[in-house]
């Protein structure tokens, strides 16, 4: 047996990885394809403000942060329903209001604790047989979803316009690809930390798309480079004594470069 697997934390950690790696870009190929990758970043800050009131008022991180992202999810998609704001000014909204709330909480529990570094910048060899049971209840609710109502959404993803006209119903199919991906951010943010979420759900899909030839490729190939750059990062992070989220998205990041180079020459 691999070194790495001799360690109960390392099994832990690495079950939890490979779980992240199938549910993130699972819903991540959507974002891209509609150009709304910012959602992922800003629902992540969000998810930030929940750890951070979670800590303050002594409940579990997940929880407040599940609270905080799913009211954020059904907070931007009315807004931009509504015609109030364009799409990226409701975001920025959220971005910046997250980040400004989990500063003004730090600030009043006395500034940083060791919890909410865990989860600013992920803490995967501490992840508990819990958190194993949270990732995959609320990772197999994403993937039923996305199961369930896939034509749906592979029809919005391409066209949006076509889609409503032939009765597919557009705007509670996007409020549901915003929730997907607050409960995806929320899921992720202890494997690579709320601040690099945003990465494992983005890039991987825009490497897979890339290089492949169909959707149902993009989506399989999305899966692959999560996968591979989940268990290259955790890899190296166990051998060269590295920050696991770090070590994953960088990972991620020359997946992406040598497959934009290769497609190039």
């Amino acid at each position: 047996m691999p070194e790495i697997l001799q360690y109960g934390f390392m099994q832990r950690a690495l079950l939890a990885g490979v779980m992240i790696g199938v549910i993130a870009p699972s819903i991540g190929v959507f974002l891209v394809l509609r150009r709304l990758s910012l959602i992922a970043d800003t629902l992540s800050h969000v998810a930030l403000a929940g750890v951070a009131v979670a800590l303050l008022a002594g409940w579990h991180p997940a929880a407040g942060a599940f609270i905080a992202v799913v009211a954020a999810a059904v907070g931007i998609e009315r807004m931009r329903v509504s015609g109030r704001l364009f799409g990226d000014a409701a975001l920025a909204i959220f971005l910046s209001g997250g980040l400004a709330v989990a500063v003004v909480v730090i600030g009043l529990s006395g500034g940083f604790r060791v919890d909410l570094f865990a989860y600013l910048f992920g803490a995967i060899t501490a992840v508990q047989p819990r958190d194993l049971r949270v990732i995959l209840g609320l990772g197999l609710g994403v993937l039923a979803a996305v199961a369930v109502f896939y034509k749906e959404l592979f029809a919005i993803a391409f066209d949006e316009e076509a889609a409503r006209v032939q009765g597919v119903p557009v705007d509670a199919l996007n409020l549901l690809v915003t929730v997907l991906v607050a409960v995806t951010a929320v899921v992720a943010m202890r494997v690579v930390g709320v601040l690099l979420t945003s990465a494992l759900i983005v890039i991987p899909a825009a490497t897979a798309l890339r290089v492949a030839g169909s959707f149902r490729a993009t989506l399989l190939l999305a899966v692959g480079s999560a996968l591979l750059s989940v268990i290259t990062g955790m890899t190296a992070a166990f051998y060269l004594n590295l920050a696991a989220g770090g070590a994953i998205v960088l990972t991620a990041i020359a997946l992406f470069v040598a497959t934009s180079t290769l497609r190039r020459t």
